[in-house]
Formats: C-alpha cells, sequence, structure tokens
C-alpha cells in the first residue's frame, strides 16, 4: 500500500502538471474565439452572409493546417517524448497571437490561421500524456479532468475577452499572447517528460502523415468503429466553433459581452460534467451506457439549441447539451486500451487527424447551411438548420453504438 502510494504521487503531480500547461493554453484559444468573428465581420462591413463564409474559409485553413502537421508531430512526440511539442505550441501560438494583433487585413489574419493550425498542438498531445501516466481504467475520468480544464479554459477565456474586447477588438489577441508564451515558460521549468526511453518509437515518414494515421486507426483491431463515433461527435461539434457567435448574433442580437457569457456558462457545465460527473457515472453506469446516455443528451440538446427561439430558451438548453460530455472521454478511454505504450502517441494525433477532418468539412457546411438559412435565396428562414444537422449526427452515431455495442465493448 505504501509504494502503491509513493507510486501514484508523482504520477497525480504530473497530472497536474499537464493540466495546468493545458488550462493557460485553453485559456488563451478561448480569448479569441468570440472576438475573431467579430473581427472578420467589421472587415467586411457588417455583412453576416459574407462573414459567415470568410469565417468557413478560415476554419477549413485552420484544420486543413492541423490535418496534414499532427501525424508529422505525433511522430516525432513517440520519437522524442511529449514535452518539447508541448513547449513548442505554446511558443509558436504565442508569437503567431502577436503576428495576428498587428494584421492590417483579412489575409494577414488568414496566414495567422493557417500558423495557429500548425501550432495548436498541446491538446492532442496532453492526450498522449495522460495515457502515458495513467493506467487503462482510471483513462476514462483522467480524459474527462482534460475536458474539465478544457472547459474551464473557455469559462474564463471568453469572459476575459468581453472585458478586454470591449476596449480594443486586438487586445485578447495581445493578452492571449502572454498567456501562451507565460505558459512555454512555466512549462519549460516545471513539466516533466512522460515518455520513457524504452516506450519511445523510431520516427516513421510513412506512419507521420494524414493517410498514415486513419490507416493506423482502420488496421487497429476494435479501433474503426470508435473512430468513427469519434468523427461523427467530432463533426457534430464543429458547428458551435464555426457559428456560434454569427448564429447569437443575427438571431439574439446579443453583443460581445452576452456572447461571451454565454459561452461561459457552457464552459461551467462542460466542467461540471467531465470534471465531476464522467468519474462516478462510469464507476456506476461504466463505459457502454455513459456513451449512450452521452449522445442521447447531445443529440437532445443541440436540437434544443436549434429550436431556441430566445436566447433564454437556448440557455435552458445548456445542462442537457452538457451532458454528452459524457460521450467521447469514454470514447477515448477504450480506444487507448487498444494499442500499446509506444503508440499512445500516434493514437492521439491519429485522433487528432480525425478532429481535423470534422474541421476541414464542418466550417463549410455548417457555414454555408447558415448562410443559406438566412438568405433571401433560402424557401424558409431556419438559422438553427446547423443545430439541427449536428443533432442528426449524434444520432447516427447513437444508432451505431447501441448496434455494434458487443464489438465496441470486446477487449475493452
Amino acid at each position: 500500500m505504501i509504494a502503491e502510494a509513493k507510486e501514484k504521487t508523482p504520477r497525480k503531480a504530473a497530472i497536474l502538471f499537464i493540466l495546468f500547461t493545458v488550462l493557460l493554453d485553453v485559456l488563451a484559444l478561448g480569448m479569441i474565439i468570440p472576438i475573431l468573428p467579430k473581427l472578420v465581420i467589421s472587415m467586411v462591413d457588417g455583412d453576416a452572409a459574407t462573414a459567415a463564409r470568410v469565417f468557413g474559409v478560415f476554419g477549413f485553413s485552420w484544420a486543413l493546417m492541423q490535418f496534414l502537421s499532427s501525424p508529422v508531430l505525433g511522430a516525432l512526440s513517440d520519437r522524442f517524448g511529449r514535452r518539447p511539442i508541448i513547449l513548442f505550441s505554446n511558443f509558436a501560438l504565442g508569437l503567431n497571437y502577436i503576428f495576428a494583433a498587428l494584421a492590417p487585413d483579412l489575409i494577414s489574419l488568414f496566414i495567422t490561421r493557417l500558423i495557429s493550425g500548425v501550432a495548436a498542438a498541446s491538446i492532442s498531445t496532453a492526450g498522449a500524456y495522460i495515457s502515458d501516466v495513467t493506467p487503462g481504467p482510471e483513462r476514462a475520468a483522467a480524459f474527462g479532468k482534460l475536458g474539465m480544464v478544457f472547459s474551464i479554459g473557455f469559462i474564463a477565456g471568453p469572459a476575459v475577452s468581453a472585458l478586454v474586447g470591449a476596449y480594443d477588438p486586438r487586445l485578447p489577441f495581445w493578452v492571449a499572447a502572454c498567456f501562451s508564451l507565460g505558459n512555454g515558460i512555466y512549462g519549460y521549468f516545471v513539466l516533466p517528460e512522460s515518455l520513457s526511453p524504452e516506450n519511445r518509437a523510431g520516427f516513421r515518414w510513412r506512419a507521420a502523415n494524414a493517410l498514415g494515421a486513419v490507416k493506423f486507426l482502420a488496421v487497429r483491431s476494435g479501433l474503426p468503429l470508435l473512430s468513427v463515433l469519434f468523427f461523427l461527435n467530432s463533426l457534430a461539434h464543429e458547428v458551435l466553433p464555426a457559428t456560434f457567435v454569427l448564429y447569437t448574433d443575427y438571431r439574439y442580437h446579443w453583443d460581445l459581452m452576452q456572447t461571451a457569457m454565454t459561452l461561459c456558462v457552457v464552459g461551467v457545465f462542460g466542467a461540471g460534467v467531465q470534471g465531476f460527473l464522467i468519474k462516478p457515472v462510469i464507476a456506476i453506469w461504466g463505459e457502454r451506457t455513459s456513451l449512450v446516455v452521452g449522445l442521447i443528451c447531445g443529440a437532445l440538446g443541440f436540437f434544443l439549441y436549434g429550436l431556441a427561439w430566445t436566447g433564454a430558451w437556448f440557455w435552458y438548453a445548456i445542462p442537457v447539451a452538457a451532458l454528452w460530455g459524457l460521450a467521447t472521454p469514454a470514447i477515448q478511454a477504450m480506444m487507448t486500451r487498444r494499442v500499446g505504450p509506444d503508440e499512445q502517441g500516434q493514437l492521439q494525433w491519429a485522433i487528432s487527424a480525425l478532429r481535423s477532418i470534422g474541421g476541414l468539412i464542418g466550417p463549410f457546411l455548417f457555414t454555408g447551411i447558415f448562410a443559406w438559412f438566412i438568405s433571401d435565396q433560402a424557401s424558409i428562414q431556419m438559422p438553427g438548420a446547423g443545430f439541427y444537422l449536428s443533432a442528426l449526427l449524434l444520432s447516427v452515431s447513437l444508432s451505431l453504438a447501441v448496434w455494434n455495442m458487443g464489438r465496441i465493448m470486446r477487449d475493452a
């Protein structure tokens, strides 16, 4: 018992280090989400439909860079460790936010989004880090804590953005740069390496590309179906970063403060589910039931978001949608148990590739749907159409999970 307690102490400390690192990184990202669409709107003379299309291009390009660079960085993290990749991400993002703050036009701002897509690496590397230091049965709860930190970052980030963005829409970029650079400095001094030398894999170019990442998921037993579920969840989620600010501005006429506060509420409920509910819920229900309940709540929550005819009704749907947070950690935990310790980094970056594919499709898909259904060409005005599509995607994911539950749980 004493030896076990001694073993757990450094592991818990390492997880705390990585969670705090992710918190600072997501805090910076959270500051940009509410301000970037409004900055784009200001650069296109306030045309919401044009801004939606431009923002779709921005989102697609960001995801494309992630899709192309993620497998390379994942293979590098398996070869050289997680720590250097995390530090690279923080310093690169910090410098890029400075460039974004100085961007004079859409083209310059677009270039910063390309760089951000390459540099935004720490979240996926953090998943590999947690897999390195956490036993298999405890990974769902650990991924839940990672999701909680992610939510906390988006609680504080939009709030800070609303406060400083009221003075200057570019000021949040400067503050985000300080957070990312400070995060890198913090990590340099206190973040330990999680991947031991004996568990490191050689760098292989055939695995360090997007197609290799997809093939990695396709040939591992039990991973193809879980990968489909993860992809559908990721694609459904894209409706929020792609259209949330545009949607609430158009339908409810919210200002920056109202938008930021709503994102804070979403973050509070998300953090509560992923930080405090996942561990006891999975202990009682197991990963299978948690996955099903999470998908049901996610589908219902997105449907209610699209249906909400007032801002108040949108808020009422937030607690329901937040319970969707039970699903993704369960999927990720089951996926990590199907690969060895020397492949956890490759798995996390393959997962990131799936998320990036969703990011490639989602911005064009959801901003296009939003732009069409608020345009004069649409036979029916339905600004919530994108949320209805996300509800449908999660319903498909739920159906696949229920029909194939035996295969999903096999060898888990």
